[in-house]
């Protein structure tokens, strides 16, 4: 059986059948399969055991699973805002779990899939395209914002892909497109965070957390502001990147770090 899915029609996922599996030789298509799986896990070659080989080659498999193609092989996509859309400029990918993702998957990507990885830069700005809000996703599940998890992780996706060297999306339409999110008074505590330079824990849920996380965005957007030769926002963004600061009591430091090594060398 063969079997293969559109978001757009059910034409365009015959024309996806069609196009991706051809034939009906089973032997054939495992083997290409086989083949091209071990094209891009052989990107990085390690030494060790067989059984730290197969964790890592697993683990890097599993890397490549997610964010998912989802673009018709005629260009066709249906957009955040439920139209169908169209392109040949970039390849459309949807699941953009970014809060899972920012830390170490997508910088891996900027490394050693580079086109995937504009690829996924240019979705995540036909996202904000998309928005009436215009917002970059937060996280994003089949042309739809799930509002899942915290912080506007698209930034650092976009200003890292950047910094590595990642082409193929225009780096001004990037940028603007951070910037607008980051500066938008309606996101998650964003306006307090803005004034105060922290989230009140008395008007939003995860406020420690989502302190912490604007605060690393913030950095990455001062990062990219800087190559970009934009010093005011280059300042702006690095003054609330310190924001960390407002939420770290340093009287507390020394008796915490006692007690943890009292709790330990009990353990021992």
């Amino acid at each position: 059986m063969k079997v293969a899915v559109s978001a757009v029609s059910t034409a365009n996922a015959l024309k996806n059948l069609d196009a991706e599996i051809p034939g009906w030789d089973f032997d054939k298509l495992r083997e290409t399969t086989r083949a091209r799986w071990d094209k891009e896990l052989g990107k990085i070659q390690i030494e060790g055991s067989d059984e730290q080989k197969a964790t890592f080659y697993t683990s890097l498999y599993h890397a490549f699973l997610v964010p998912n193609l989802f673009q018709d092989v005629n260009g066709e996509y249906r957009g955040f805002d439920q139209n169908i859309h169209h392109t040949k400029k970039f390849t459309r990918y949807t699941v953009f779990s970014l809060w899972d993702t920012f830390r170490a998957e997508h910088p891996l990507l900027a490394l050693i899939q580079e086109k995937r990885d504009s690829d996924m830069i240019n979705s995540l700005l036909a996202h904000y395209d998309e928005s009436a809000d215009h917002l970059l996703p937060m996280w994003e599940l089949q042309a739809n914002e799930t509002w899942c998890m915290i912080g506007y992780h698209a930034a650092p996706v976009i200003a890292d892909g950047f910094l590595k060297g990642v082409k193929g999306f225009d780096a001004e339409r990037a940028y603007a497109a951070i910037r607008a999110t980051a500066m938008n008074p309606d996101y998650d505590g964003l306006a307090a965070y803005r004034k105060l330079g922290w989230v009140p824990c008395d008007e939003e849920d995860e406020s420690l957390s989502k302190t912490l996380e604007y605060a690393y965005d913030d950095w990455s957007i001062a990062q990219m502001a800087r190559a970009l030769g934009k010093s005011a926002d280059y300042d702006y963004f690095l003054k609330r990147a310190a924001s960390y600061r407002n939420i770290f009591d340093p009287g507390h430091r020394v008796d915490a770090f006692q007690g943890l090594r009292r709790q330990l060398a009990h353990q021992l």
